[in-house]
């Protein structure tokens, strides 16, 4: 009761005396701070607008606690003489940026409506709204996931074949589509939806569950392979009448969980042939002749390691590839999956097909487990997976669930996780975790259409670095320092000369100005 009466006089005494946008910082003892955010205050990022010519903007935050601090500095014409100097090589052209953004799983609706009506707008404007950190992806489950309260699915009347009972659920109608509605309500461009199934209705299936090993009855282009591929068709019309409109589908989450005996969550079983030939015949026909053959199809959906051989197998049939767009993938296992011999690999063969990073979350680890209110490894974790994608063709990168209780769920299956916003509530406020801000660093800048441009060094160093030109020609450089020094640097910009620059112990830094187009 003590602890929860000095809560609440500190939270009362911000809307009062705090600077406006400034973090309300608590300490949960894992290395850094949240930021407490309730109905009438939250800290933002606030409008970025570009700096005058020959100035350049600087967006630092710390495990010392800084989010998103904005500073002013000036080019200047000779060099300041640093010993690590970064050019930017804009000739050299990469990838063209699609964007970042999170999961609207039930859970994180679950826990955004579980505030106040009011506290739940102040949460999505900081996903969602120019004033927060400009999401313009969502990733949004079809039917039950392991963070849903129970099981279901769309259409599970056993041998509908015609889906004529297809429904959305209680979660889809009463939670996520209004959610979502709102949070396209508070963004200045059109977000930019795509659905995941986790399994198909148990009656299509091996196992006759929704969970565990289980793949579809008969073989691809057979009855029950045709009515999963009408499932997705039918998913996108419903969700039109509620003006959702998606962007993308994947062709299905993890696809390699359903191989697996005894697998404890909703999986449906894929290899790369029957992925590849379920495509060929059914799901890339069935869409292409229905009113979605705009929607962009992902394979994969599922860890990294999975590549080049994955998209080989089902890129390399014609038949197949006509139908795909990009090569979804999530970070689990990266340790053992270098990203050179996967990613840039994959790109170098297929580079038609774009790659995105469609699932990453904290806490999954059975070595690190659940939730770590303010931990700054985290948040460095995030960065450094970010980096090393983009730096190897990966063009967008999704977050996991956009909020979570403090236990990390709900989660029927008590596969509990992190969050880049946790909610309290008992309290009607949410913690704006160090991975929020991470991913701000990278969603707030990165507009869509940047294209990454090469970079140098002139010496070996700790720093991590990708760097952009803007489709208004202005220049973004993130830079994540993980090591325990400060590293001075200076950026050469070949038509504005030298931007002098630091970055503090464990920080993430992103520098803006205004070039010249190259």
């Amino acid at each position: 009761i003590y602890v929860d009466l000095l809560f609440y006089l500190y939270l009362s005494a911000c809307l009062f005396i705090c600077p406006a946008d400034d973090c309300q910082a608590l300490n949960f003892g894992h290395g850094s701070v949240v930021c407490v955010c309730n109905a009438t205050y939250c800290d933002s990022v606030s409008r970025t607008g570009l700096p005058d010519p020959g100035q350049f903007l600087s967006y630092v935050s710390s495990k010392t606690g800084s989010r998103l601090v904005k500073s002013q500095g000036q080019f200047q014409k000779n060099s300041t003489g640093a010993a690590l100097r970064i050019t930017l090589n804009p000739s050299q052209k990469y990838q063209r940026i699609k964007g970042f953004g999170g999961a609207m799983t039930d859970a994180a609706a679950m826990n955004i409506l579980s505030l106040s009506s009011r506290a739940q707008d102040q949460l999505l404007r900081q996903y969602f709204s120019p004033d927060g950190i400009e999401y313009r992806f969502v990733r949004v489950p079809m039917a039950s996931c392991d963070f849903s309260t129970r099981l279901y699915t769309y259409a599970d009347t056993p041998g509908d074949y015609d889906l004529q009972n297809f429904t959305l659920a209680e979660e889809d109608i009463h939670m996520k589509i209004p959610l979502l509605q709102r949070a396209q309500a508070l963004s200045a461009q059109p977000l930019n939806l795509f659905a995941s199934a986790w399994s198909a209705p148990a009656w299509l299936k091996t196992s006759g569950a929704l969970i565990g090993k289980g793949s579809l009855k008969g073989k691809p282009g057979g009855k029950e392979h045709k009515t999963w591929a009408q499932y997705y068709i039918r998913f996108l019309e419903e969700y039109e009448k509620y003006n959702l409109s998606f962007w993308g589908l994947t062709s299905g989450n993890e696809p390699t969980a359903g191989e697996m005996t005894n697998y404890s969550f909703q999986a449906l079983g894929f290899t790369p042939e029957t992925q590849r030939d379920w495509i060929a015949l059914d799901l890339g026909p069935g869409l292409h002749s229905s009113s979605f053959p705009q929607t962009r199809l992902m394979i994969l959906d599922d860890n990294r390691l999975l590549l080049p051989h994955w998209a080989k197998v089902v890129l390399s049939d014609v038949q197949a590839a006509r139908y795909v767009h990009g090569i979804g993938f999530h970070w689990y296992l990266n340790n053992i999956a270098p990203p050179g011999i996967t990613l840039t690999t994959t790109h170098h063969l297929y580079p038609e097909y774009f790659l995105f990073a469609t699932e990453a979350c904290a806490g999954w680890s059975p070595l690190d487990r659940g939730v770590r209110l303010g931990s700054w490894d985290r948040a460095e974790d995030y960065a450094h997976d970010i980096i090393q994608d983009l730096n190897d063709f990966v063009t967008g990168w999704t977050d996991w669930n956009l909020a979570l209780n403090q236990d990390g769920g709900p989660n029927w299956v008590k596969n509990f996780v992190d969050s880049p916003i946790i909610v309290d509530s008992s309290k009607d406020v949410f913690y704006k975790q160090p991975t929020f801000y991470s991913m701000a660093h990278f969603s707030k800048f990165l507009w869509e259409g940047s294209q990454r441009v090469g970079v140098s060094f002139s010496q070996h160093n700790s720093l991590e670095i990708s760097a952009y030109i803007r489709p208004d020609a202005s220049a973004v450089l993130i830079i994540l320092n993980r090591s325990e020094e400060e590293v001075q640097f200076e950026v050469w910009d070949q038509t504005l000369g030298f931007l002098p620059g630091s970055a503090p112990p464990h920080s993430i830094l992103t520098l803006l100005w205004t070039t010249y187009a190259p």
